[in-house]
């Protein structure tokens, strides 16, 4: 979900796919990944070693992060730092307006259940998926490669650029 209060645009999870263990929520500014005036608040898990927090959602628009992160928060108790990565990878799919007659949104749906995989979704256009070994399977790279090459979905990894908060 998404809302825009005083210019700056927040973005949520309203899903978040390890809700039950997120007891914290800390906000991401979103300018470094060249998307400025906007800020994503992930969900967070404390961990043992103090000011440490583990990622319990799948990022939507930050980059440099995934599922099971350990994160650090500053002053502000604004995620600013990684401490330790899990070793899980997201990939990331904008599906563009207005759909085509047939809407295969629910082959990658399908393909995400089928390999047992987390997934969550910011309204119906947006999709992240956690990649628990980091690579995609061939149901849903063919789903996604579909509508890419139909021109009506882009696709990033979420990794592809590295968490910074400078």
């Amino acid at each position: 979900m998404q809302v825009t209060i005083d210019g700056v645009t927040y973005v949520s999870h309203e899903g978040p796919v390890w809700r039950g263990e997120s007891n914290f929520m800390a906000m991401v500014d979103l300018a470094p990944f060249d998307l400025p005036g906007m800020r994503e608040q992930l969900w967070l898990r404390e961990r043992d070693e103090g000011g440490a927090y583990e990622v319990c959602c799948i990022p939507f628009y930050a980059y440099g992060l995934a599922l099971g992160d350990v994160v650090g928060t500053g002053e502000s108790h604004d995620v600013d730092r990684v401490i330790r990565k899990s070793g899980r990878r997201a990939v990331r799919v904008l599906f563009t307006e207005p759909r085509p007659p047939v809407d295969d949104r629910s082959v990658l749906r399908a393909a995400v259940e089928s390999a047992d995989l987390l997934s969550e979704w910011n309204g119906d256009r947006m999709v992240a998926i956690d990649l628990p070994d980091g690579s995609l399977s061939r149901p849903i790279l063919d789903s996604i490669q579909g509508e890419v090459e139909g021109g009506t979905a882009f696709w990033e990894w979420s990794d592809s650029m590295e968490f910074s908060q400078v």
